[in-house]
């Protein structure tokens, strides 16, 4: 696998030419999991910005997803046996899965960012074990994924999967658990040792002190309890009072906007444009600055500032396609999207599984800090665990229905091609398809074209605009061979370093 060094060096100057296919299918690839051929093909021509704005303006606009029946139960709702009861929290949990899944395929940019949002605000459905929770973190990340920021940092502490996660729930005013303070400066907003110290932790813990009313232990939303709050004056950021909860927010945006933002553009520059912001040969962190200072000037509003970007040169320069390693729901997701290909819940319920076996566990990050996403996604196991789990996607697909297939290439060909006798016109288009910038050298290509044109099919059959006085008598449309030539490649394609990327 080959990796990237940032050598970006356009600006947050607009993108004005108007969209080549590589480039919108780059757009669909970033802003959510990719896209179909004709959702791509009606982006070719139109202007960023336009388009930018239309996706941003349908995230800001979505609603969240409803509640499911059990979103309002506690622990009164389940079985006494605690076997039943941890069974249906399962049952229950595999349906949320699945619709939040289904979320993540459908709704670009908006689930894009939720997704993002999970694995900042990190929690961990086995740490705090409750489905009601963890339908009202979702609701959070996604109301929030594209508000305020601000906003987002006040709210996602009070919901009841945060305070059980970093025992918000069991901070005490006479004895204050530093958990959440710590990560609030260190994870969430400042990021590792910038603008606060071991004393601003302690003092913060102090201030968030109280939401320790828990009820019966287990699925209980945590209340503000004001006896076990500490009253008492406490120095944070510089600033000296009875602080509390609210205050604490306050203070930490108005004495470190800058640190804020910087630290937030920064992860939301490698998530979208390239995961290294440091290499000295581009100009990611003078793209990060101007990120940070839209941000603050739109107090801490997050759309302004992606709007920036994603209409920028920068998001669309040559250096910043195909420099991505898809995570593992990237890997499944987009190949269902941008295959067209018939799926159910049960489908969806095996990437929630297979994505668990490679390292991205739905609901679930390995620690606080959340997946460092990129390079983790590959190594020698995950690796091939990635190439034979793709080929039972690829074969449960073609057992399904195999014209499917044939479909997928006359739309990737265009309909003026449909007919084509041409295996390398189709070939090129699946290729563009689903490689970023296609595959890396000239005999790559023509070892994909060797795979597509199968045995069965005599080399004379293919049409005079390929072989001089062939027959013609294969063709896309028709020929009975094509949706078994069209699986075969897609089970080549997906073991290529290029179909990694994104």
């Amino acid at each position: 696998m080959e990796f990237f060094v940032n050598c970006n060096i356009s600006t947050l100057a607009p993108y004005t030419t108007p969209l080549d296919k590589v480039r919108a299918a780059h757009l669909y690839r970033r802003l959510g999991f990719s896209a179909s051929v004709q959702t791509v093909d009606q982006a070719v021509g139109q202007n960023a910005g336009t388009l930018v704005d239309s996706l941003i303006n349908e995230a800001v606009n979505m609603p969240p997803l409803a509640p499911p029946a059990w979103a309002d139960w506690n622990n009164s709702n389940y079985p006494d046996d605690d076997d039943l009861a941890r069974q249906l929290r399962r049952t229950q949990a595999e349906e949320w899965a699945v619709t939040y899944t289904n979320a993540l395929l459908n709704n670009n940019l908006r689930d894009r960012l939720s997704f993002f949002w999970s694995n900042h605000f990190v929690t961990e459905l086995d740490v705090y074990d409750c489905t009601s929770f963890l339908y009202y973190y979702t609701d959070c990340l996604q109301r929030n994924a594209i508000g305020n920021f601000k906003t987002f940092v006040s709210e996602i502490g009070l919901t009841s999967a945060m305070l059980y996660y970093l025992d918000g729930a069991y901070n005490n005013g006479n004895n204050p658990n530093e958990n959440y303070a710590r990560e609030l400066y260190e994870l969430f907003t400042l990021g590792e040792g910038n603008g606060y110290t071991e004393q601003d932790i302690i003092e913060t813990a102090r201030a968030l002190s109280g939401y320790t009313e828990r009820g019966d232990i287990g699925c209980t939303q945590p209340l503000f309890d004001p006896t076990s709050f500490d009253a008492g004056s406490k120095t944070i950021l510089g600033q000296t009072g009875n602080w509390n909860y609210d205050d604490v927010i306050d203070i930490l945006f108005q004495e470190r906007p800058n640190e804020i933002a910087t630290f937030i553009c920064g992860k939301l520059y490698e998530f979208f444009v390239h995961p290294d912001a440091d290499d000295d040969a581009g100009n990611a962190q003078a793209i990060i600055s101007g990120m940070a200072a839209t941000m603050v000037a739109n107090n801490f509003e997050i759309a302004p500032v992606l709007s920036q970007l994603f209409r920028s040169e920068h998001f669309f320069d040559d250096e910043a396609i195909g420099v991505i390693i898809k995570s593992p729901f990237d890997l499944y997701l987009n190949l269902i999207n941008e295959t067209s290909f018939a799926y159910n819940d049960n489908t969806l319920l095996n990437v929630v599984d297979t994505t668990r076996l490679l390292g991205q566990e739905l609901f679930d990050p390995v620690d606080v800090a959340g997946w460092q996403r990129d390079r983790t996604w590959i190594n020698t196991n995950f690796i091939i665990g990635r190439w034979l789990t793709l080929e039972v996607y690829l074969e449960l697909f073609f057992q399904a229905n195999q014209e499917q297939f044939r479909t997928l290439a006359m739309d990737a060909v265009g309909p003026a091609d449909s007919n084509t006798s041409n295996p390398e016109t189709v070939v090129r288009a699946l290729v563009n398809k689903f490689t970023p910038l296609g595959l890396l050298t000239e005999q790559d290509f023509q070892n994909a074209l060797d795979v597509f044109k199968i045995d069965d099919v005599p080399e004379e059959y293919y049409g005079p605009d390929y072989t001089p006085g062939g027959l013609g008598l294969w063709m896309l449309s028709v020929s009975p061979e094509v949706p078994q030539q069209v699986f075969l490649l897609l089970m080549h394609l997906s073991r290529q370093p290029e179909f990694q990327l994104k």
